[in-house]
């Protein structure tokens, strides 16, 4: 029991650690890119690990926090608040839809951060960050722009790794809490 906790604990910090760095560093390479309305946040990729073990629920959200810490300046808490909360729920539902697919890959949990971030954040940029009171019309474009950014990170990259990490079974000997 102990060594399932201790490579549980594990490889949520080290999925966090990830998902942080990869997400500073587009933002340093790259202003904006990872952290405005339209966005493709590459380390949302690793939204896929959810597909394989649970430790990416909190790993996930954890680096998100981390990541979103670092970029207050530009949005305030709001994000980290926020976003992390939309990460967190992504994560968990592809956790728990992870065994429903499509041509042998879990493409309904692949659509869970594009619906989670979509709502939550474009309703966070909506009402936070857009003067002049909050517009549904305006939501659902500000919706549909991340949401748009997360499918295309989701299915351009998520899935083919997710299909060559099922090929290869690196999710049974990274993942798997049998030690």
């Amino acid at each position: 029991m102990k060594k399932n906790t201790t490579r549980y604990i594990t490889q949520a910090a080290v999925i966090a650690a990830l998902y942080a760095v990869l997400t500073i560093l587009q933002n340093v390479l790259l202003p904006g890119s990872a952290s405005m309305a339209v966005q493709f946040r590459i380390s949302e990729v690793m939204t896929i690990l959810a597909f394989f073990t649970p430790a990416a629920i909190p790993g996930l959200t954890i680096g998100c926090v981390i990541a979103n810490i670092s970029s207050l300046s530009v949005l305030g808490p709001y994000d980290l608040i926020f976003g992390s909360l939309a990460s967190f729920f992504a994560a968990l539902a592809m956790y728990y839809l992870r065994d429903v697919k499509f041509l042998s890959l879990p493409i309904i949990g692949a659509i869970m951060p594009a619906l989670a971030n979509g709502l939550i954040v474009g309703f966070e940029i909506e009402f936070f960050f857009i003067e002049g009171g909050f517009h549904f019309g305006d939501f659902l474009l500000q919706g549909s722009l991340v949401a748009l950014g997360e499918l295309g990170v989701l299915f351009v990259l998520g899935l083919p790794l997710t299909a060559l990490i099922q090929k290869q079974n690196i999710d049974k000997k990274l993942f798997s809490l049998k030690a």
